[in-house]
């Protein structure tokens, strides 16, 4: 983490998006722990109040991150009931598995709606209260910013996209006594990846990852280390630890990535081929997940 002396989060409100589950989950218990006041948003209101009371003071809000107009509702509320916002986590994302050439457009579509125009909608709206509090913004891409594997090339997009966006606001507001944060997890145990291990072409991907990408991380760890990067206020979080060394080594990174990928896409290739005629491409490229399900299930409404 970066050198900087830890900020008190006692008393400070974050604003969390994709709340309900996962990582957004546990950051917020932790924050709620560490003296902080959380804005919980995410789309499943019965799961969100569940996470809600293990968080003391905790608001909740049913919203998408693909609707400005809830999204600013939600905002407005948090301000409304907490008195402004420090931080903004904007966490909210999706991942459906399936190759370009052949998984539904729609799909592809979503996921940059949710996973990028989701983080921009989210920052837009809570940037004149954080700016207000001289707070801390902190966007959620991934280790898929730096390595891009075949079957995941719309959660790739989307997070290189959030990496770039959230490097670029950066330079725009540090002079407003705001700082930015990028963080880049690993495969880290949450339903979206469990969703992913138990879809063919995930399955297929992941069985045949080498070294460090092969494992996956827990929870816990990772929501430690963005508890701690807000603390610091840092400008990247990466969990776990091996992506700190990997990190300047990217672009060697993706050379090896494209190693693997040889093995990993012929079979890839064939599963989805397979599941779009069993299931219809629509099925087969659904984000993965009890969150991706909910993402899709609020679209259809």
């Amino acid at each position: 983490m970066a050198a900087t002396p830890p900020w008190t989060l006692s008393g400070r409100t974050v604003f969390v998006t994709g709340a309900a589950r996962g990582i957004g989950a546990e950051v917020s218990r932790r924050l709620a722990a560490r003296g902080a006041r959380v804005a919980l948003v995410d789309l499943e209101a019965d799961v969100l109040e569940a996470v809600a009371a293990d968080c003391p003071g905790a608001v909740t809000f049913v919203a998408d991150v693909t609707d400005p107009a809830a999204l600013q509702a939600a905002v407005d509320g948090t301000v409304g009931e907490l008195g402004g916002i420090d931080v903004v986590f904007a966490n909210a994302g999706i991942a459906p598995m399936g190759m370009v050439r052949s998984m539904d457009p729609a799909a592809f579509e979503r996921t940059i709606d949710i996973n990028l125009l989701g983080v921009w909608r989210t920052v837009h709206a809570c940037l004149p209260h954080v700016i207000e509090r001289r707070g801390y913004v902190l966007d959620v891409a991934s280790v898929a910013a730096i390595a891009h594997l075949p079957g995941m090339a719309a959660y790739a997009a989307t997070k290189a996209g959030v990496e770039a966006f959230t490097n670029a606001l950066r330079g725009e507001v540090r002079h407003l006594g705001v700082d930015v944060g990028c963080a880049y997890f690993s495969w880290i145990d949450t339903p979206m990846v469990r969703g992913a291990d138990a879809d063919p072409v995930g399955a297929a991907m992941r069985g045949k990852l080498k070294g460090p990408m092969a494992r996956t991380y827990t929870v816990a760890e990772a929501a430690e280390a963005v508890v701690e990067g807000i603390e610091h206020r840092s400008p990247r979080v990466l969990t776990p630890a091996w992506l700190r060394a990997f990190f300047p080594l990217r672009h060697a990174v993706q050379k090896l990535t494209d190693l693997q990928a040889r093995a990993i896409a012929p079979e890839a290739d064939r599963l989805f081929a397979e599941q779009i005629d069993r299931r219809g491409a629509a099925a087969a490229s659904a984000p993965v997940g009890e969150g991706g399900a909910a993402a899709m299930a609020g679209r259809a409404e």
